[in-house]
């Protein structure tokens, strides 16, 4: 087998698409199929069904690319072990939530720019559910997930912790002052819908509703800064992750009541399972554990 093709096959297996992986990899697409064809006569088997409007692996095909894989992550472990650490480079595609984007990537986006200025973090806003799906397609390199599971179909995660999630209002709002608050009466106030898509707003409607004479709708109420400004002009309670809510809590414009979750999210790294570790998803990896293990304020209870 050849080496070449070998990755070219991996990258159309990825994308299941020779025309975007001849464009990934600066081919023209006549080579592309040509090294994919090679690959076949020289295994003596098909690896691609050709359908009307795509292609889908073969048994066969299925079969070789944890093998690809393999080789391919030895082969950049070689030449790194041989010639020394070069510098990491390129576009690293990441889908990220709207909490993560804003209160955890900063730092860890200055820290990548300054010591590793010829990669470029793209980031993208996606939902959970897209960033598997993202994932899986080949569209995302990596993605972050803050899910309950923390298994996935066709994606491997790492979990980075715990994401800590938090009942908050106004100081003056009446349940600012209760003890212990119950989920009864969370639910008698007006709950302000946190970011859309997230699954710790799907936890909450469900334990909200959870024995209820009737549906508690929540007040859609935009992204987190929207929600933050409105439950700081006294318009409702709502929950949301500790670290989005760290500065309103220290600023005096929120408080935290006294409402544990019965539930839990976990931030999780996740990328496409069985795919080899590039040497800069490798670096993304290793350096955004570090920088998430240290970044998990704890708020207190206001009274």
């Amino acid at each position: 087998m050849d080496l070449r093709q070998l990755t070219t096959f991996h990258r159309v297996a990825t994308l299941l698409s020779f025309t975007r992986a001849a464009a990934e990899l600066k081919y023209a697409q006549s080579s592309v199929t040509a090294q994919v064809k090679g690959l076949e006569v020289a295994l003596g088997v098909e690896l691609f069904e050709r359908l009307r409007g795509g292609i889908r692996l073969t048994p066969a095909g299925e079969r070789l690319v944890p093998y690809a894989e393999r080789i391919l992550s030895l082969v950049d472990e070689a030449r790194d072990s041989t010639t020394g650490w070069a510098e990491p480079s390129g576009v690293l595609t990441v889908g990220t939530t709207e909490s993560l984007t804003s209160y955890r990537m900063p730092p860890v986006l200055e820290f990548f720019h300054h010591r590793y200025p010829l990669l470029q973090l793209a980031l993208r806003p996606s939902q959970c559910a897209q960033t598997c799906e993202a994932l899986r397609q080949g569209a995302f390199d990596m993605g972050f997930l803050m899910e309950a599971d923390t298994e996935h179909p066709g994606v491997q995660t790492q979990v980075l912790g715990r994401e800590p999630l938090v009942a908050v209002a106004a100081p003056g709002h009446p349940l600012a002052s209760v003890r212990r608050v119950s989920t009864g009466e969370l639910r008698g106030a007006r709950v302000l819908a946190p970011e859309a898509g997230c699954a710790y707003r799907g936890m909450l409607e469900a334990e909200l509703n959870s024995g209820a004479a009737r549906s508690v709708q929540l007040l859609e109420f935009g992204n987190i800064e929207s929600v933050k400004r409105g439950l700081a002009a006294g318009l409702g309670v709502s929950v949301l992750p500790e670290m989005t809510v760290s500065d309103a809590v220290a600023a005096g414009t929120l408080a935290v009541l006294d409402w544990e979750p019965p539930f839990e999210v976990y931030t999780q790294i996740a990328w496409r399972r069985g795919r080899r570790l590039t040497r800069e998803m490798r670096v993304f990896l290793d350096r955004t554990v570090q920088f998430m293990a240290q970044d998990r304020p704890q708020l207190q209870l206001v009274g």
